[in-house]
């Protein structure tokens, strides 16, 4: 299939045609999808978080069959060792060595179900192969496929039998997502489509025209080229700077987040038909890139804040470029 001849107009049409894949799935999220797909473009990890049975599992899942690359699914459990994650080396009598048998996280989505599930020691398999995007096992250092995203799914923390990710984890998800509960009417339409016969864990059935993997790279190139303007860079690292001086926060945005910022501000601007950065761009990306990256102090917590609230009132105390 031909699109558009434009780079970045081509982008888009990819971008609608991932939207539409994804959408035949999950109904009525259309914010929800587009930030899942902002996500890969930008070539970053994903988050998403929310109560069981509002469909974080089936997006991840939609979103991994609407590409022609290798997926696996992890489901994160209190006894998850390390090694299920990442895979382990056995002995082989005949060779006498010690052979590697690569674990499910060598793919390139991998669909981490319930992270806060498992115990800190597992959550850690990941966190040189979402930074590195390699794997090192002993002193052998092994790539992972390209492109390479993880799709993680957690329940909130005061739920019973989670883990409180650490920060480290956490800072390497480039946006964290909410789905929420759907309207009356979308949650009508859900029932509806089930009582005719829907099947979400057929998502392999349905008329989804994946995306091929050169197409997908190629998109990601050309929102790393988006063109970003000097007042755009000091208005980024505005942002990030105030954070961290922000009286009701004890953790604000650290350089990586201001890197992650630009990222999906680029891959922003590139959904909207734009070669080049404006401040709508980075505002749209700055609560989903920034907001499990804040730490508020308890007495704000107290007082009813929390960091989407924190992020909005941040917002609108940095000026605004005007070229």
């Amino acid at each position: 299939m031909t699109g558009p001849a434009d780079p970045i107009a081509r982008v888009a049409h990819d971008v609608e045609r991932l939207c539409t894949n994804i959408g035949y799935v999950i109904q009525g999220k259309p914010e929800v999808i587009r930030n899942a797909v902002i996500c890969l473009l930008a070539e970053g990890h994903l988050l998403l978080e929310d109560v069981p049975g509002t469909g974080k599992t089936s997006l991840a899942r939609a979103l991994a069959s609407s590409l022609s690359i290798t997926w696996n699914r992890i489901q994160f459990t209190p006894d998850l060792l390390p090694s299920d994650v990442s895979g382990v080396s056995i002995y082989n009598q005949q060779s006498h060595e010690f052979d590697f048998k690569p674990g499910p996280v060598f793919a390139s989505i991998v669909l981490a179900d319930e992270i806060n599930r498992a115990s800190p020691k597992t959550q850690s398999a990941l966190l040189e192969v979402m930074e590195e995007g390699t794997l090192s096992i002993d002193s052998i250092v092994h790539p992972m496929p390209r492109p390479f995203m993880v799709v993680a799914t957690q329940n909130p923390i005061d739920m019973e039998g989670t883990y409180v990710l650490p920060e480290a984890q956490l800072d390497r998800f480039l946006m964290k997502i909410r789905v929420g509960y759907p309207t009356a009417e979308q949650e009508r339409v859900v029932l509806e489509r089930h009582r005719e016969g829907f099947n979400p864990r057929g998502i392999d059935q349905l008329p989804i025209a994946a995306i091929e993997p050169e197409l997908l790279s190629a998109a990601q190139r050309e929102v790393r080229a988006i063109t970003v303007e000097p007042a755009l860079f000091d208005y980024i690292i505005a942002l990030a700077r105030r954070s961290r001086e922000w009286p009701s926060l004890i953790l604000g945005a650290s350089p990586r987040a201001a890197l992650s910022l630009m990222f999906v501000a680029q891959a922003c601007a590139a959904l909207e038909d734009r070669d080049f950065l404006v401040p709508d761009d980075v505002k749209q990306a700055a609560i989903p890139v920034l907001r499990h990256r804040l730490f508020l102090r308890p007495e704000a917590e107290l007082e009813g804040y929390d960091p989407d609230r924190v992020l909005a009132d941040i917002l609108a105390a940095v000026p605004v470029p005007k070229d």
